[in-house]
């Protein structure tokens, strides 16, 4: 029987709390979201962090040690710290810094730049936390979410073969999976990689059948059987975008970072509602669902205690 990993993306860098009352943002939300979806089904949870003074996005390792710790404590899930979330104006250095001090299992890696426009978000009326979101939000239609060839292989070095850390691949777009194809030709990524394909996101490629059915193709002819496939997808195509997905053979990824909702207009109320409900259609449809240890087999990983959390 087909195992199926799902991981749980718990808070977003890009996301922001006036956006949902649920979203988690101090570390003591993040944690106890992260161990309910873990107890609910993740074997992977890709965690953010977040200033609990502000709600700023936040690359301090600090933060993330204080939910990191009380995570690894309480389960045995694939910690996967993002590099990508801290900010998109941050220097790499800064914004993937958690990845370098804590040098846990997994972190992700934003394979190439894009425009990453979330002012929509900023259009429906709400009460807004804290001064900096909305001018945030309605920025972003001048921001380029810079992840260039330079900034890719320092965190491939600094966290990657420094840290023994293997990286949730994150490609929004065709091009993304050529340069990971580029990475891996020069010997600086090695198999078996963990591929995200993210759906959409504006700036990003679609959430059409076709879109998939593209990426996959192109995923398979680049890499062949070197690689494990897992997608995601924005808002309301979350959860049709990964039924579809894992009917292809990937796995999934679902979670407040990636849609605030459970169904038409009901917001989610917990990470673990979401993990709950795609794991009901995995198995109605007869897969089953992969352990973390299942999912360190897959994906090569270097092991819990190998960590400085």
């Amino acid at each position: 029987m087909k195992k199926v990993i799902i991981t749980c993306a718990v808070t977003g860098g890009a996301h922001t709390p006036s956006m949902s009352e649920h979203l988690p943002v101090t570390p003591q939300q993040i944690a106890r979201q992260s161990i309910d979806a873990i107890e609910a089904g993740a074997s992977i949870v890709h965690l953010h962090a977040r200033d609990p003074n502000n709600g700023r996005p936040s690359g301090d390792p600090e933060i993330f040690r204080q939910f990191v710790t009380p995570i690894k404590e309480a389960t045995n899930a694939v910690i996967n710290i993002s590099t990508g979330g801290g900010g998109p104006n941050m220097p790499i250095g800064e914004r993937a810094q958690a990845g370098r001090v804590l040098r846990p299992e997994m972190c992700s890696l934003n394979m190439g730049s894009l425009n990453l426009v979330l002012s929509e978000m900023a259009e429906r009326k709400r009460e807004w936390k804290h001064d900096w979101e909305e001018p945030f939000l309605r920025g972003t239609r001048g921001l380029i979410f810079r992840n260039t060839y330079e900034d890719i292989e320092w965190i491939l070095e600094n966290i990657g073969n420094q840290g023994g850390t293997r990286f949730e691949f994150e490609c929004y777009d065709i091009g993304h999976l050529y340069t990971l194809h580029y990475f891996l030709e020069r010997g600086l990524v090695k198999g078996p990689l963990f591929i995200q394909s993210v759906f959409g996101l504006r700036g990003g490629i679609g959430a059409h059948e076709e879109d998939i059915l593209h990426h996959k193709r192109t995923a398979d002819r680049l890499f062949g059987d070197a690689y494990h496939w897992s997608v995601l997808a924005a808002g309301r195509h979350q959860m049709p975008v990964a039924t579809l997905s894992s009917l292809m053979g990937g796995n999934v990824r679902v979670g407040l970072e990636d849609s605030l909702y459970i169904g038409h207009g009901q917001l989610a109320q917990t990470n673990a509602e979401q993990v709950r409900k795609i794991r009901r259609i995995l198995e109605e449809l007869g897969m089953a669902i992969a352990t973390p240890d299942d999912a360190r087999d897959m994906l090569g990983l270097k092991g819990r205690n190998e960590v400085n959390f």
